[in-house]
């Protein structure tokens, strides 16, 4: 009887370690698979218990982990080049479209003859019309993580500046605005992505012509600093820091805005780690980058 006792004491004993055992295999499974799980690593789940039947289900495990790692690189591959894609087709699309708009502006100041002026009326509505789609491509690939290929190099900041003034000059004046624009003659070099930068101005200037109550004031200092700034009764009720937001946008707004203007700024201004802030004083709206 005393021997029964023992053996079935030992019997249990085994019985307990072997338990204790697949216990800690098990744990050590879902430890690794959730770390697997997360696609960060090609390494695979390793196992320290012995017994066949936990072997083979880390071997099963693993051989699922390979084909959702494939499936994810591939789904990432064609996600990324299709995200580049629209990025840089609406990139180059936007410059010549915001040309093409602002001299149909002017265009309309000249005589014309009324079947002239029906021509320009569908020009200008269908090229609106492709410039906002541009727009849109542009903001969603920003938005969902789609960046521009290119590298950094040296960019005359007052150039760009220039440029972007220039371009949206039929735009403004059809606003009846006389814009007050200081220029230093220091040339402002950074090492920057270039896109980026001309992105930045641009929407700078949309923005101060969405809200502007009659006037916009541009300056770039001799240290590089940017400022835009512009009288807004709108956005005086408004914390301006919200306008960075993410599809923010203010109700009574002149112009219909997806929201993604100043927050595109924001975006290209961290990834350049450029200085960047917003505040509303003496009635004008103002925004500041440190190039």
């Amino acid at each position: 009887m005393k021997y029964l006792l023992i053996v079935s004491i030992v019997i249990n004993i085994i019985l307990g370690m072997k338990i204790l055992a697949m216990r800690i295999s098990i744990k050590e499974l879902r430890v690794d698979f959730a770390e697997r799980a997360e696609l960060r690593s090609n390494t695979l789940i390793g196992v320290s218990s012995r017994d066949k039947q936990i072997r083979l289900l880390a071997s099963s495990i693993n051989d699922t982990l390979v084909k959702l790692r494939d499936a994810f690189n591939k789904y990432k591959l064609g996600d990324n080049e299709v995200k580049t894609a629209i990025t840089n087709i609406a990139h180059d699309l936007r410059t010549p479209l915001t040309s093409i708009c602002g001299y149909l502006e002017l265009s309309e100041r000249l005589d014309k003859s009324p079947e002239m002026e029906k021509y320009l009326d569908i020009i200008k509505d269908r090229a609106e019309y492709m410039k906002k789609l541009t727009e849109e491509l542009f903001e969603y690939s920003v938005i969902t993580g789609g960046e521009i290929k290119e590298e950094k190099k040296i960019v005359n900041v007052n150039h760009v500046l220039e440029d972007c003034i220039m371009s949206n000059y039929p735009a403004i004046q059809s606003r009846g605005i006389t814009p007050v624009v200081e220029i230093t003659d220091t040339p402002i070099e950074r090492n920057l992505y270039p896109s980026y930068v001309e992105r930045i101005m641009n929407n700078l200037m949309s923005n101060a012509l969405k809200y502007s109550d009659g006037d916009i004031e541009v300056r770039l200092s001799d240290s590089g600093k940017l400022t835009v700034a512009n009288s807004s009764e709108e956005l005086s009720n408004v914390e301006v820091n919200k306008l960075f937001d993410r599809f923010f946008t203010v109700e009574n707004a002149r112009n219909n805005s997806t929201g993604l203007g100043l927050s595109i700024v924001k975006i290209f201004a961290e990834r350049m780690d450029l200085g960047l802030k917003a505040d509303y004083r003496d009635g004008k709206f103002v925004i500041e980058i440190d190039f």
